[in-house]
């Protein structure tokens, strides 16, 4: 199944891996220069099984492409809360370090939920070997189709800050996201 949910934005996306089961898409936004992405897959769990795993911040590092560190900040309820994460990016690129609010909530309808996660940069004070992500935001729309079956569609825009070229981003942007849905789905046994 190629679309079952719209993005953020109005545009036409564009498809740059289809592997393993999973699709990942890029699309110029309406504003700015960096390209928006979007990952639409299955998951072999339970709605349970997912929630868990993102609500393992320490676990990150394991199926989260180019993760260094992740440190609870605050819970403010089990479907709400707010962790620090460092990226490594490869030489001669600074780290990033950003600071997301998680919150799941219960769809629209029955069958349905969504995980959005948004940057609250401002959160912390910045560190002097890092850089700042000023702007990310991701939404997961998920479908439940059984107790062992879920279908994602996952969109995510960024603004990475410094000094990368907006053309190494958007040639680069598909492949950390593949890899993260591919170790996620080798986390629930299913590749």
């Amino acid at each position: 199944m190629l679309c079952f949910f719209t993005g953020f934005a109005q545009g036409k996306w564009e498809q740059k891996i289809n592997e393993n089961g999973i699709q990942v898409f890029t699309r110029k936004p309406l504003t700015g220069n960096l390209k928006e992405l979007r990952v639409v897959c299955e998951l072999a769990c339970s709605k349970a099984q997912l929630i868990k795993t993102l609500q393992d911040i320490n676990n990150y590092h394991n199926w989260i492409y180019s993760t260094r560190t992740t440190e609870l900040l605050k819970t403010i309820s089990p479907q709400q809360f707010i962790y620090y994460t460092v990226c490594s990016l490869p030489w001669p690129l600074k780290n990033r370090d950003l600071i997301i609010e998680l919150t799941i909530l219960q769809g629209t309808e029955n069958n349905t939920f969504e995980i959005q996660a948004k940057s609250l940069p401002d959160f912390l004070p910045r560190k002097p070997d890092l850089i700042r992500v000023p702007y990310s935001s991701a939404l997961w729309k998920v479908v439940v189709v059984n107790d062992h079956l879920l279908k994602v569609d996952y969109t995510f825009s960024v603004d990475p800050s410094g000094s990368i070229p907006v053309w190494l981003v958007n040639s680069t942007l598909a492949t950390g996201p593949y890899h993260s849905f591919l170790n996620l789905k080798q986390q629930f046994g299913t590749e």
